[in-house]
């Protein structure tokens, strides 16, 4: 349920084109009242990315915030992505209360209610005037002066409604819409991980990110490793140790870069390629290892037609693109983009990699495939799809993760024990928020909330990932 029209959103949620900087709102209508520099960046923001595919990550480290204060940043990214990661609840007490509620409304008011809304229901220290008045303000200082009333009737309705609580029981839709997440996501996540696990998904969806506990805290050996999730960076230290020496390693898919300084900084010896087919994506990539890691060669190059002349790599990184349906704790406007259309077109491009990768992998070679996403389609679907059109008498196979996981723990990269709860029949799965990994297949899926309900929740996104090695 949402009171925008979803027609004037942007389509594709994944590799945004550049996205335009996000400048404070121009006041174009006669104000009653200041807007804080937080609010109006904020609110610059929201709408970019409500009708451009740009990245709300992307716009918070842009030069529309650059000349805030610390406080007024700090303000301006709680309200942005806590706007979005609420925005299908906030839109489901809002619709209820407009007169014409089958009526979408423009963007900028829409935005401006689902600011209002979300500081008077989760901000405890913002005052309800401020949060009321300034949404007023943003309305009218966006052009849309004859919406102000509505938009004061409605928040004044919103303070004097009682919070939604969690009902004894819940269908789908109700905690779907309660954790502000597409039902037919949630319903997927049922089908396949279990209810429990689905609800603990989406609870953790909903905070902001913390500090995982896979790693430990004090490595002076890797003084020059990016800061990381614990998936993100689980998946690169499994590349990592899953060859002893690779000669030469190729990085696919390499932009942003972090996994690729993982890699840098475990195997310095190696030829190491990192390749991206986004110009854009590329560039920045290549910034970031001029600094960090000089040695690593930047290639543009789309992963299915690397050039000949670069020959067989003994160590693959198949990081490929993807729903990032792992990610919506970090990057929440997936959530109002998504769509049940874009997983099996995901993963066509992710067979299309998987299969052209491995043909560049060396006698005696590992390759690592993974993604961000929680959905069997772009993961174990796509792994066993690739491995079955391999022709007779292949020497590429699928192997366990198991005993590289256990290195890792021995050698103190991963705190002890291993934790091969996050494996699940040889594979990675991390889920958000969820103890351990359930059962990927629907018909085990009765069994998962009781795998889900034990041990520490894991604190980091969901990835997936399976290893290869060529005989």
């Amino acid at each position: 349920m949402s009171i925008l029209n979803k027609s004037t959103g942007p389509r594709n949620p994944r590799r945004p084109a550049k996205p335009t900087s996000a400048h404070p709102v121009e006041n174009t209508a006669p104000s009653h009242a200041p807007i804080s520099p937080a609010r109006s960046a904020a609110f610059a923001i929201l709408d970019r990315v409500a009708t451009t595919s740009a990245h709300s990550d992307d716009l918070l480290h842009g030069p529309g915030m650059s000349a805030l204060s610390q406080a007024d940043r700090n303000l301006a990214t709680t309200l942005v992505l806590g706007v979005l990661r609420w925005q299908i609840a906030l839109d489901a007490r809002m619709q209820p209360l407009l007169q014409r509620p089958d009526l979408a409304l423009p963007t900028p008011v829409a935005t401006a209610l689902r600011m209002g809304a979300f500081q008077l229901q989760h901000l405890d220290r913002i005052p309800a005037h401020a949060a009321l008045c300034e949404s007023v303000e943003l309305v009218r200082a966006a052009g849309h002066g004859h919406a102000s009333g509505m938009v004061n009737a409605i928040l004044r309705k919103l303070t004097r409604q009682p919070a939604p609580q969690p009902k004894l029981y819940e269908t789908t839709a109700l905690f779907a819409q309660r954790l502000a997440h597409p039902e037919w996501l949630v319903a997927r996540w049922v089908r396949t991980y279990g209810r429990t696990a689905a609800m603990a998904i989406c609870a953790y969806d909903q905070q902001p990110p913390t500090l995982g506990t896979l790693f430990p805290t004090q490595q002076p050996d890797t003084p020059t490793l990016p800061h990381m999730d614990d998936g993100s960076r689980l998946v690169a230290e499994l590349a990592a140790a899953s060859h002893p020496s690779p000669a030469r390693i190729w990085d696919c898919c390499a932009a942003p870069g972090g996994k690729t300084l993982i890699l840098a900084h475990r195997h310095p010896a190696s030829d190491l390629l990192a390749s991206d087919a986004n110009p854009r994506r590329l560039q920045a990539l290549a910034a970031r290892l001029h600094t960090d890691a000089p040695h690593v060669r930047t290639l543009e190059a789309d992963a299915t037609r690397l050039p000949e002349p670069e020959g067989l790599f003994d160590l693959i990184l198949c990081d490929v693109p993807c729903s990032g349906t792992g990610t919506l704790g970090r990057n929440p406007e997936i959530k109002q983009r998504l769509l049940p259309s874009d997983l099996s077109r995901q993963a066509t491009r992710q067979r299309e990699i998987l299969s052209a990768a491995l043909t560049s992998l060396a006698p005696g070679g590992r390759l690592l495939y993974s993604t961000c996403s929680l959905e069997p389609e772009e993961n174990e679907n796509v792994v066993a799809d690739v491995l079955a059109a391999l022709p007779p008498g292949t020497d590429i196979a699928a192997t366990s993760l198991e005993p590289v996981l256990t290195h890792l723990a021995t050698a103190g990269i991963l705190n002890a024990p291993a934790p091969t709860n996050l494996l699940r029949n040889g594979r990675l799965r991390t889920l958000p928020g969820v103890p351990s990994s359930p059962a990927i297949e629907a018909s085990t899926a009765a069994s998962a909330p009781a795998a889900a309900t034990s041990g520490t929740p894991f604190q980091g996104d969901g990835f997936f990932a399976a290893l290869f090695h060529r005989s």
